[in-house]
């Protein structure tokens, strides 16, 4: 626990944010904020920019033309450049008369499973930071990582440093978990794929996380299932203008009054069918399919939108993964056949539960963008459609116009809590 006086705030910093002078300028002003306030900030920094960029992950990764068999070794390579954006933040913080201390996730107290390069947090140690505030000082942890069983480092996967925020908010009981980025805030559809989205001034973290599943890319995904899960009180923000951002707001204290909040979308989608070598309604045939099922989680291949059709099991898989995928049809004796280059655009909302006419409307609005619809699968949160590459721009635009996305008011979305 720490001092009451100063009630913990960990506020986390993406790789645009620390990339450049700029930028770390703007952190050092937020953290001044912070402690002008009376907080007590906790910062996780990302690596330095993006790929192309000196110590950016991915350029690091291309120093290896292989990744080592030992993935242990690998993940020493990718926590470098959060290790040495922790560093600078905290030099520049100390030069701006702050004084910051630079932790790795391991020092943090971060422990972690042994899945070297998608590690999951398993308990923090909260020790070592508490230590550092109740000495004034500002920590600074290196995101992505923590500590393995085996006493080595372990990466979290990509975007894990919102993970590592989430989990240090939880941990230290923080009044809140700011995440900073390059953009305003948590928005109606992506940007680059329609022009009328908005940023939303609230969300639910159910409506976050299934988000964040369906392929934005603001939030990472397990950050947003924590704070879901956790009733973390999370606020995703721009480093680089005033705007407030978006607040994440607790289901229990919130509900939309709208039936779509947002549409998501993501892309290099494949659908395969599987041809099963057993009658359909027999207990052959579903035999055929559990041993598919197996064969595929054996090699780590996560199918989705899986339906029996017929004598066919159809499902999607992320075409990174097809070719793995066809190995395991191919190694069981099984037919198939591909459809590659599709999208599966999905309609996001809290408030659509228990609505009749969702999906009519959404394959109305479809029908009239002239976008095919190959498949379609629901949550009482969701419903995503199956659609061609080529038509995601049109699909995701007719859904935000159609659901008048783009008209959120903020004062009609305000939640009845403390923010």
């Amino acid at each position: 626990m720490t001092d009451s006086s100063r009630p913990p705030v960990v506020m986390k910093f993406g790789g645009t944010s620390v990339a450049d002078p700029v930028g770390r300028a703007a952190l050092v002003a937020r953290v001044t904020e912070a402690i002008d306030s009376g907080k007590a900030p906790v910062l996780v920094v990302s690596a330095m920019g993006r790929s192309g960029e000196p110590y950016a992950t991915d350029t690091l990764l291309s120093l290896i033309e292989d990744r080592p068999s030992d993935t242990a070794e690998c993940d020493w390579l990718m926590a470098a450049g959060e290790i040495v954006s922790a560093v600078v933040c905290a030099h520049e913080l100390r030069a701006a008369g702050i004084d910051a201390r630079a932790f790795t996730g391991p020092e943090a107290g971060i422990a972690t499973d042994a899945e070297h390069g998608c590690a999951n947090i398993t308990e923090i140690h909260t020790g070592p930071l508490v230590r550092a505030i109740e000495a004034g000082q500002v920590p600074v942890v290196a995101g992505f990582q923590g500590m393995a069983p085996d006493g080595r480092l372990a990466t979290l996967g990509r975007g894990g440093s919102d993970t590592t925020a989430c989990a240090l908010g939880v941990a230290l009981k923080a009044e809140a978990v700011e995440i900073y980025t390059d953009v305003d805030g948590v928005a109606t559809a992506d940007p680059r794929v329609c022009t009328a989205n908005t940023v939303l001034e609230v969300i639910r973290a159910d409506e976050l996380f299934q988000m964040a599943r369906h392929g934005s890319r603001v939030v990472h995904t397990p950050a947003a299932e924590l704070a879901l899960a956790s009733g973390l009180a999370l606020r995703v923000r721009n480093t680089f203008t005033d705007h407030p951002g978006t607040l994440v707001a607790d289901i229990s204290a919130y509900r939309p009054d709208r039936v779509a909040t947002a549409v998501s979308h993501n892309d290099d989608i494949a659908r395969v069918r599987v041809t099963l070598p057993a009658p359909e309604g027999t207990r052959a045939h579903m035999s055929a399919q559990t041993r598919v099922y197996r064969a595929m989680a054996d090699a780590g291949v996560s199918l989705d939108m899986f339906t029996p059709v017929g004598e066919s099991l159809v499902f999607t898989v992320p075409e990174t993964a097809l070719a793995r995928g066809c190995e395991v049809l191919a190694s069981l004796g099984l037919t198939y056949q591909v459809q590659a280059a599709l999208a599966k655009v999905t309609l996001i909302g809290a408030g659509m539960h228990g609505v009749p006419g969702v999906m009519a409307r959404m394959a109305e609005l479809l029908d009239r963008a002239g976008v095919t619809v190959l498949q379609t699968a629901d949550s009482h949160t969701t419903i995503s459609v199956l659609i061609p590459a080529e038509d995601t721009c049109k699909a995701v635009s007719a859904l935000h116009d159609g659901f008048e996305l783009g008209s959120l008011a903020a004062d009609a979305r305000k939640p009845d809590v403390a923010q």
